[in-house]
């Protein structure tokens, strides 16, 4: 990916194959409003102020293709820091390719995938963490992953890791410093000072690893597994959560043959919910291969949905199922299905195994088992305002930091020269810049970049 290009790029900037009336085509660069003028049919752009919207034709020779509203974004108050133009059409295939074709051959040139938020990072308008974010945002289908995104995006992870580097900047110049007196053997760096920074930096950086799992499931989604024997109604709960016939439901066991996957919001929390094939042993190879990708989908789950059918088991055979369920060492909720069938002395039968009660075929107790659902991934009082961590790229960055602190740290406590100190401060604000974009390498940008939608 070339970076520092001077093109002007051009895009369509929502989405494509959608029936939505309109359409919006933009255009970055320092010919956006001479490459719009020429084929802009009304006022003058280039003498227009900026941010201001205008009404014309776009025409090719003599041809109108649309009428049209142009908004002009003049640099550098603009997303990129660039002139840009957005081009308000009717969302027609052939409108927009008439439309992006004709300003292509006036100069522009196509944009690649995330090239405008690539612009704006580059001209200083955003952080790489904040560029991340804008990613995330327009990926975030839950009010939680979405408040998340927005607080990264406007700067609060960032804000927070600039105070850091700041600090180390501070005390590494003065380090640097005794570098330049090393014969006169002088400290320019309180060595206690620099112990207490360094400790209060540790502490900071270790909660916002920690905070990764918690912000990783907001924005991503909790993975819950639906796991049982066969024909105990899994199927079925599934689409009672669904609301609608996404499983297939028999009588015959084994049915499920593979892991189906579907998600829903619980108060802003996405449950990702994978029903599997049931738990038995078999001597088809197709239900064996689906009985086996169950126990390793059980392994990556946050959450194991455990159902059991009374008419089919009894107490001490459950108990015994729940065990191998312990020694994964994954939270998992006991369902007890067609409930509406036991008896009162029945139920009490299950009380030490705590379950909630349901009937999936009826949907009775889908209320209660969504509750206890939020109350396990202890989500739903997490404040999204916090700085969290969602990034694994970021995670691996803060954990490289830690360990260059750490060396910093035993540096202090077992006095080791200037220079190697240091050293290890400047690993510290290397692996914390690298989160930033304060330090970047091509290779970097077009990993990130290249995973952005085009005109984004």
């Amino acid at each position: 990916m070339e970076l520092t290009s001077q093109d002007t790029i051009v895009a369509l900037a929502t989405s494509s194959g959608t029936n939505g009336a309109i359409a919006v085509i933009r255009l970055s660069g320092p010919d956006a409003l001479r490459i719009t003028n020429e084929v802009f049919k009304g006022k003058d752009l280039a003498a227009q102020a900026s941010h201001t919207i205008h009404f014309g034709t776009v025409r090719d020779g003599a041809e109108i293709i649309d009428e049209v509203l142009v908004s002009l974004f003049k640099a550098p108050n603009s997303y990129t820091k660039e002139d840009v133009v957005e081009i308000s059409t009717h969302n027609s295939k052939y409108i927009i390719g008439r439309l992006i074709n004709l300003l292509i051959k006036r100069g522009a040139r196509a944009a690649r995938a995330g090239e405008f938020t690539l612009r704006a990072f580059l001209n200083g308008g955003l952080d790489l963490s904040q560029a991340e974010a804008v990613a995330d945002l327009i990926a975030s289908n839950s009010a939680a992953s979405h408040q998340v995104a927005m607080q990264q995006m406007r700067g609060g992870f960032s804000n927070q890791l600039r105070k850091l580097r700041e600090d180390l900047v501070h005390f590494a110049s003065l380090i640097e410093l005794e570098l330049d007196f090393a014969e006169e053997d002088v400290e320019f760096a309180n060595r206690e000072q620099l112990r207490s920074l360094v400790t209060n930096i540790h502490q900071v950086i270790s909660r916002l690893i920690d905070s990764f799992e918690q912000g990783n499931v907001l924005k991503n989604g909790v993975p819950v597994v639906i796991a049982g024997k066969p024909n105990v109604g899994k199927s079925t709960l599934l689409n009672a959560l669904l609301n609608e016939e996404r499983a297939i439901v028999s009588d015959i066991a084994g049915t499920t043959r593979d892991t189906i996957e579907d998600e829903i919001n619980i108060q802003g929390i996405t449950f990702r919910f994978i029903d599997t094939a049931g738990i038995r042993e078999t001597a088809d190879v197709i239900e064996a291969k689906g009985v086996e990708r169950t126990r390793e989908k059980m392994k990556q789950a946050r959450l194991i949905i455990y159902l059991l059918d009374p008419t089919q088991d009894t107490i001490e055979a459950v108990e015994q199922q729940l065990a191998e369920l312990r020694g994964l060492g994954i939270p998992f909720v006991t369902l007890v299905n067609k409930s509406d069938l036991l008896t009162e002395a029945e139920r009490m039968g299950y009380a030490n195994l705590q379950p909630v009660f349901i009937s999936a075929k009826s949907q009775i107790g889908i209320d209660d088992l969504k509750e206890e659902l939020l109350r396990q991934v202890n989500l739903a009082n997490v404040h999204t305002d916090d700085v969290m961590v969602t990034n694994i790229r970021h995670v691996e960055a803060l954990q490289k930091t830690l360990d260059a602190l750490d060396r910093v740290r035993y540096g202090i406590d077992n006095p080791v020269t200037s220079d190697f100190l240091a050293m290890d401060i400047r690993q510290a604000l290397h692996h914390l810049g690298e989160i930033t974009g304060a330090v970047t390498t091509d290779d970097l940008l077009e990993n990130i970049f290249s995973k952005f939608c085009i005109g984004k």
